[in-house]
């Protein structure tokens, strides 16, 4: 089979309005959670959230074009920009058919559904913009990314919640060593912070009022984000033969169903996802450094997380390191695994790893090297980016150190 290797990636989140910004910011324990600001805040009681600040569309894009793009889809633009800028392509009419985009989100144009509905049911308007329906379906950003850069190949979107990136990324990765495709723009975007979004997730009672702390004892829940991160996946020989740089190697991708509880994790499937990415790059288990975990700070996540983490590992489990960058941008749901990819990469390009922040006290449960606190460098070959979704959806991709 072919070799997938990826030569851009583009970003935006709480953390920086770019790769380079994010990374910095990961690299020094940065907190980009803080108090939220939108319509109705004082109605919630969840008001923090790990937010893109000071954002201006209008800056970034024409009038007509806002009419067209929710904010997910405005994500997703500025970060496959510069994705697609890093890595220097150009799409030429051959290349156009052997070239497509998968994009994960869970809540796609949540930021239309909840305005519209307020103009609805709230103002009692009788009329919506004609563009209503384009800006909030889930393909929304994926359509127009492939639009962006002339992509005619294989175009979609994935939705299994918090696994939705991992998922899009993983197929993105198939298609392309099996030979479907040459190119793929792949990833995730997502924009819940929203009135409404926030609303709905408070019932589930899984959100913490004050901080994300993975792993840590006092954990008391998970912080909603927002944001994208792209990437540009491409077959190895057609990366050499432009002279691409090359960022990392994609080696492996399982997917699972718990097929259990629709909220509740699974520590099995997570187990058998970790252990089907690592037979599927053909690896063996001491050959990993270090995981990008699911972490959410929730009780049970965390604790089954680390139990399939030991399950799959064994004695080498303690010889992981293994942390959540969750508690420095918030957990962005369908575009999670998209941006905790670029830790990954930057593990394996910068031996840095990033950290677990917010760390207070141990727990028994998760007696994993968690890197709390503080980044540290340290040589990484192999690294694994961990993905398990409401719904029992599970998702795991392995990288490699490209040499």
């Amino acid at each position: 089979m072919r070799r997938v290797v990826i030569t851009g990636q583009g970003a935006i989140n709480a953390l920086g309005r770019s790769v380079g910004e994010t990374l910095n910011a990961m690299q020094n324990g940065v907190c980009g959670i803080g108090p939220l600001d939108l319509r109705d805040v004082d109605r919630l009681s969840v008001q923090i959230g790990g937010q893109v600040k000071n954002y201006d569309p209008e800056s970034l894009f024409t009038r007509q074009e806002l009419t067209l793009y929710d904010k997910f889809t405005q994500f997703a633009l500025i970060a496959a920009q510069e994705a697609f800028d890093q890595s220097g392509l150009e799409i030429t009419d051959a290349l156009a058919t052997r070239a497509g985009a998968v994009l994960g989100t869970g809540g796609a144009g949540l930021e239309t559904l909840d305005s519209n509905y307020r103009a609805v049911y709230e103002e009692q308007k009788n009329r919506v913009h004609p563009f209503v329906v384009p800006r909030l379906m889930a393909n929304s950003a994926a359509s127009n990314v492939s639009m962006t850069y002339n992509l005619q190949g294989p175009t979609f979107t994935v939705a299994t919640a918090c696994a939705s990136s991992n998922h899009a990324m993983g197929q993105a990765f198939q298609m392309i060593r099996t030979g479907m495709t040459d190119v793929m723009l792949t990833g995730g975007s997502e924009s819940m912070l929203v009135f409404g979004g926030i609303k709905a997730w408070e019932g589930l009672r899984v959100m913490s009022k004050d901080a994300c702390r993975p792993f840590s004892k006092t954990r008391n829940g998970m912080v909603q984000g927002e944001g994208a991160a792209i990437f540009v996946f491409e077959e190895l020989e057609h990366a050499k033969t432009r002279g691409a740089e090359i960022l990392a190697e994609v080696i492996g991708f399982a997917m699972t169903s718990d097929a259990s509880d629709i909220v509740t994790p699974n520590q099995d499937g997570a187990a058998r996802a970790i252990a089907g990415a690592l037979a599927d790059a053909a690896i063996d288990r001491e050959q990993v450094g270090y995981i990008n975990a699911h972490g959410t700070g929730t009780t049970a996540n965390d604790k089954t997380e680390c139990a399939a983490v030991r399950q799959v590992f064994g004695a080498h489990a303690d010889r992981l390191m293994i942390s959540s960058t969750k508690s420095m941008h918030g957990h962005l749901i369908g575009g999670t695994g998209a941006v905790e990819l670029l830790a990954c990469i930057m593990a394996l390009r910068d031996g840095i790893i990033a950290p677990t922040i917010g760390y207070e006290e141990p727990d028994p449960d998760c007696d994993l090297d968690v890197v709390p606190n503080e980044a540290r460098d340290a040589k990484v070959d192999v690294a694994l980016s961990n993905a398990f979704a409401f719904g029992g959806l599970n998702a795991v991709l392995a990288l490699r150190k490209f040499n």
